[in-house]
Order: structure tokens, then C-alpha cells, then sequence
């Protein structure tokens, strides 16, 4: 039994708290007061957590807004990011830009030691073939042979040497517009459509391009070759720019950009310009193809005439396949009808064809020996036949965008195919300039076509090809049903 007896007061059991003691020692009614001041106190913890529900929907709202406007200013090309919430662009371009120096000058750089390396190949396997070589001599003579193939001439003792092998200017054009293309993307401009981001990164290439090509004539210059170091830095940086900005105009969208705020006349007159130009081309190189496989035996006695063995054998006929573009642009010019000179008073056209001595080259050995007479007459055909193609194309490709099975307009058509031919011309009369030059003193000093001859002569010929194509494809054709 309990010591405590019934008048003694009780201690408060275990797990009772002193709130409990001083709650009965309260008068009545105030247990209402506190579970009243309990409830408002509920209440308002229960508005503050709706207050912080409703903030945390309006923030993400705005935020997908955000992301709404951003996929709508994403500029045409650039692909989606998908469902994810795309990173903020600022912190993102940052991590992925490099200083404008350093990534210009590492492309450029690269891109020469790309487009040298194979010449310096190329040039030791005859040097090593004569037991004469050296590592030394291979490394310059590959200076000389890059020099050249940027259109630097070179001073030599039989006279200059500017003859370019164009297969090379293709290659190291080609590794510079990819420079352009890096140094774009180091800098943050992909997609941007700016084209001073696309010129800066341009004219960037080409001054550390430029200071390559200076260094490369001081080191090449001896007694016996100078190369002036500032025609080459001009050069190179000229070269190198101008292939950059290829480059950068496309990897920062400028290029679409300029397409689209184009007329549309001029936009179908240089794209019939270009596939006019390619099928002259492909028409010289398909006629210097089968003058070579016909004086294959020819070509093939010049050769085993060098008696350097097997490796200098196989030098030589890669430097000839070095000039096979040059050799190209000559059989287009010889098609067109001006022709092309291999030396001072020689002309070789398809009305006449006068040479005198020729140098002991693979190449030349498919010269004709003759002007051209009976069915060989129908080569002069093949420039209008070729404008008559553009001509057709363009017609086509516009009857087949057109509405409803209308016929375009005669300004609408026969503007770009007028057009056509002062864009072959000009391209052509490039070409030719770029595919001549001397090759020693004396009579080899005049080697290539006429570049205003053939630049005039294609521009007649392509404009008229392409006028009566199109308006052959107007009359005869019908626009195709759209799907």
C-alpha cells in the first residue's frame, strides 16, 4: 500500500511535463485563448507555405518563358537542345573560348604544317634517289616547293620560277579555310551570323598565316634562290585570309545570311554561273585526261629518261600530278578558243599549234600536234553545250518551284541566265591568271593562257548557251505537279 495518504498531494507521473501542471492552475477559459492563438498561428504558417508554393510556380514559370524566347531567337541551323533546360550561354561560350591569338595562330600554324609536309616529301624522294640529298636540303627544298605553291616566285639562277602547281594552292586553301572554321569556334561566334567575328578570325589567320610565310623566305634565301620575305608575308597573309573567311562565313552562319538578303535573281545567276563553270571544267579535264592517255608512251619515255631509280621516278610523276589542275584550266582554255603558250611566240590552239623545244615534263607530252579538223571540230561545241546545260537546269528548277503550274516570267529566267556568263568569265579569267607564270628565263617565260582572252571568250559563250537553254526549257517543258 502507498504511504501517502488520501489528504497529501500526489507528485506528477512520469512523462508529464510542467506545462501540464501549470495548464490546470489556469482559470477557465483560458485553454480557449491559446488553442485560439494556436489556430491563427496555424493559419499563418499555412499562408506563408502557400505564399512560397505560389513564388516557387511563378519563378519556374518565368523560367520556361525564358527558355520559350530563347528557342525562338536560336538562329536557323543551330540544333535544339531537346527537353532539357539548356545551360546559361554566357558561363557555356565562355568555357569554350580560347584567347583570339592563340587559336588563330595554332590553326594557321597547323595548317601550314599540313599543306608542307607533303610537298617536302615529295621533293626528298628525288634529292635521296640521287645519293645527294640531305635532311637539310629536303626540308628546304619543301620551303621552296610551299613558296611556290602560294604564288611567291622564286629568284633562281636560270631565272623565275613562277609556274604554281595549283594541286597544292588547293590543299593548303582548303586546310586554311579549316583554320578559319577553329578559329571561329575558339572565339565564341558559331552561329552568331556577324561578320565581324567572321572578318576578325579572318584577318587573324592570315596575319599569323603572313608571318609563317616571311619566315619561311628567310630561311629558304641562299645565293642561289632568293625569295623576297616581304612579297611572301603579303602574300600568305593575303592567301590566308581570304581562305579563312571562306570558313568563317560559313561556321558563323554570315554566308546563309548573305544568301538569304540576296536578290533572287542574283542568288540563281551565280549558282547557274557555278554549275556552268564546273561543266567547262570537267570538260578540260575530261580532253587533258585523253591527250595524256594518248601520249601515255611519250610520257613514259621522259620519265625512264631521268634514270634516278624508282623513288625518283615516283617524285617526278607527283610533281606532275601537282600541275594536273593547271593542266585542266589549259584544256578549257584551248576549248574556248584563245588556248594557252608553252613559251615565248608558241601558241597551241585548235586553229593552230606552234611549240618549239619543250622541257623534258610528263605532262606536256599530250600536247596536239596539229589544229583540229573534221569531227575534231565539234569541240568547239562543248562551251555552249555546257551553257545550254546550266541554262536547262535553271529553267527546270524554277518551273518545278513554281505555284500551281505556272510558268515563271521571261525577266524572272532569262535574268540569271544572262548572269550566268559574267560569273563563268570571271572565274575563268582567274583561273587562267592563276595557272600561268614563268618557268626559268628565255623562252619559258611565258607559259599559260591569256586571262582576259578567256575570261571575254567565256563570258559570249556561256551567256549565249545559257539564254537559249533556258528559254528552250520555258517553251518545251511544263512545270512539275507539286507533291
Amino acid at each position: 500500500m502507498s504511504s501517502v495518504t488520501p489528504d497529501q498531494p500526489r507528485r506528477p507521473a512520469a512523462g508529464v511535463r510542467a506545462d501540464a501542471r501549470r495548464d490546470d492552475a489556469r482559470p477557465a477559459g483560458a485553454g480557449r485563448n491559446d488553442d485560439a492563438r494556436r489556430t491563427d498561428d496555424g493559419r499563418r504558417e499555412h499562408g506563408r507555405r502557400e505564399h512560397d508554393r505560389r513564388e516557387h510556380d511563378r519563378h519556374r514559370d518565368d523560367a520556361r518563358r525564358d527558355d520559350g524566347r530563347r528557342e525562338h531567337d536560336r538562329p536557323a541551323g543551330r540544333p535544339a537542345s531537346g527537353g532539357r533546360v539548356p545551360a546559361p550561354r554566357r558561363p557555356e561560350s565562355g568555357r569554350g573560348r580560347a584567347p583570339l591569338v592563340v587559336a588563330a595562330g595554332v590553326a594557321a600554324g597547323w595548317a601550314a604544317l599540313t599543306s608542307y609536309l607533303p610537298v617536302a616529301l615529295v621533293l626528298a624522294l628525288a634529292q635521296f634517289s640521287e645519293d645527294a640529298g640531305s635532311v637539310a636540303g629536303a626540308l628546304r627544298a619543301g620551303l621552296s616547293g610551299w613558296l611556290l605553291g602560294h604564288g611567291v616566285p622564286l629568284q633562281t639562277t636560270a631565272g623565275p620560277l613562277g609556274l604554281v602547281p595549283l594541286l597544292l594552292s588547293g590543299l593548303a586553301f582548303w586546310r586554311l579555310t579549316r583554320a578559319g572554321v577553329h578559329t571561329s569556334r575558339a572565339m565564341g561566334a558559331r552561329g552568331g551570323r556577324s561578320p565581324r567575328q567572321a572578318l576578325t578570325a579572318a584577318v587573324a589567320v592570315g596575319l599569323g598565316y603572313g608571318l609563317l610565310g616571311a619566315l619561311a623566305a628567310v630561311l629558304v634565301s641562299t645565293d642561289d634562290l632568293r625569295v623576297s620575305p616581304v612579297r611572301a608575308g603579303v602574300t600568305h597573309a593575303v592567301f590566308g585570309a581570304l581562305a579563312a573567311l571562306v570558313g568563317a562565313l560559313r561556321t558563323t552562319g554570315v554566308a546563309g545570311l548573305l544568301a538569304e538578303r540576296a536578290p533572287a535573281v542574283l542568288r540563281d545567276g551565280v549558282r547557274t554561273g557555278l554549275v556552268a563553270g564546273l561543266l567547262l571544267l570537267g570538260a578540260g579535264a575530261g580532253a587533258a585526261g585523253l591527250a595524256v592517255a594518248t601520249g601515255g608512251g611519250d610520257a613514259a619515255d621522259m620519265i625512264g629518261a631521268y634514270r634516278t631509280g624508282v623513288a625518283g621516278q615516283a617524285g617526278i610523276t607527283l610533281v606532275s600530278l601537282a600541275y594536273a589542275p593547271n593542266a585542266t584550266i589549259w584544256s578549257t582554255a584551248y576549248l574556248l578558243g584563245p588556248g594557252f603558250a608553252v613559251g615565248a611566240g608558241t601558241a597551241v590552239r585548235t586553229s593552230e599549234v606552234s611549240v618549239g623545244a619543250l622541257p623534258a615534263v610528263p605532262l606536256l607530252a599530250g600536247l596536239p600536234s596539229g589544229p583540229v579538223d573534221g569531227f575534231g571540230a565539234a569541240l568547239l561545241a562543248v562551251p555552249v553545250l555546257a551553257g545550254m546545260a546550266a541554262g536547262w537546269l535553271l529553267a527546270r528548277r524554277l518551273l518545278r518551284d513554281a505555284d500551281e503550274r505556272a510558268v515563271p516570267e521571261w525577266g524572272a529566267l532569262l535574268g540569271p541566265a544572262a548572269l550566268a556568263g559574267p560569273v563563268v568569265g570571271l572565274l575563268a579569267g582567274l583561273a587562267a591568271a592563276a595557272s600561268g607564270g614563268p618557268l626559268g628565263g628565255g623562252r619559258l617565260a611565258e607559259i599559260g593562257p591569256v586571262p582576259w582572252q578567256v575570261a571575254a571568250v567565256s563570258t559570249a559563250v556561256v551567256t549565249a548557251g545559257a539564254l537559249l537553254g533556258a528559254a528552250a526549257a520555258r517553251v518545251l517543258a511544263r512545270p512539275a505537279p507539286r507533291a
